[in-house]
């Protein structure tokens, strides 16, 4: 949420029993500053990444917060609660630093560049942590939004020694004169952790893809569904389909 900082200077002097006061009035609005801070909370009824949970299939507790400076550099961190895997590589909790650039290339495309470093603090077992940069152009047509992307690993030892290239699109549509946005999605990956791989279907590439619905429902609170699906085999609070849900307060 964008805030201008507005300050209010009143002054009143007193100087003995017999001296009146004198008040210096001023109403002053600063110029903006060139740094805001954004953020959520959100609850999930299940936390899918790529189209697989990482939650086992169960709530998790999610947030964010990021530092913007007006010429569109930016650095935030997002973090989610986890199901703590079997080898404990992971631990409980995921936390994504990142830090990049976000700007306008044309009147109606908007570009976004940097880099995502996943870490798992509470995990116990080997090395997961896994550097990855990220670029995505966003175009404007009319109330709708095509976004296209990418994210590529490099080969790391939390990858297995492999590397990682994920495509992706999104469309999205603010119905007008409602607050709802509806969003399809498809994605694909091929490496390390590619759906095939990770469920043990195959070793090429994969899709996730999902139709989600969000609505406001006051100021920054809003719920969202989605309908997530993934290639591969169906594993039960893994990657079989789903219908997620959300609950969001951004600030």
């Amino acid at each position: 949420m964008l805030t201008s900082v507005r300050s209010l200077l009143a002054a009143t002097v007193l100087a003995g029993s017999t001296l009146a006061a004198t008040p210096a009035l001023a109403d002053e609005t600063d110029p903006p500053s060139d740094f805001t801070v954004t953020g959520n909370a959100a609850i999930v009824t299940d936390y899918r990444f790529r189209g697989l949970s990482l939650s086992g299939g169960d709530f998790a507790v999610q947030g964010s917060i990021n530092v913007n400076h007006s010429s569109g550099l930016y650095v935030g961190t997002w973090a989610s609660s986890l199901e703590q895997d079997a080898l404990d590589i992971y631990g409980s909790t995921e936390v994504d630093i990142y830090a990049g650039w976000t700007g306008k290339v044309s009147s109606a495309l908007t570009a976004d560049v940097g880099l995502l470093y996943y870490v798992y603090p509470s995990g116990s077992f080997g090395d997961g942590n896994v550097f990855e940069p990220y670029a995505s152009l966003t175009a404007a047509i009319g109330p709708a939004t095509a976004k296209f992307g990418l994210n590529y690993a490099w080969k790391q030892d939390s990858l297995g020694g492999d590397d990682n290239l994920y495509l992706y699109s999104d469309w999205s549509l603010a119905i007008p004169s409602t607050p709802v946005t509806v969003t399809a999605h498809a994605g694909y990956t091929d490496g390390a952790l590619s759906p095939k791989r990770l469920t043990l279907a195959g070793t090429g590439g994969g899709w996730d893809y999902s139709l989600s619905a969000s609505a406001t429902l006051y100021k920054g609170l809003s719920i969202g569904v989605a309908y997530i699906g993934v290639d591969g085999n169906s594993i039960d609070s893994f990657s079989n389909d789903a219908v997620v849900g959300t609950l969001k307060y951004s600030f």
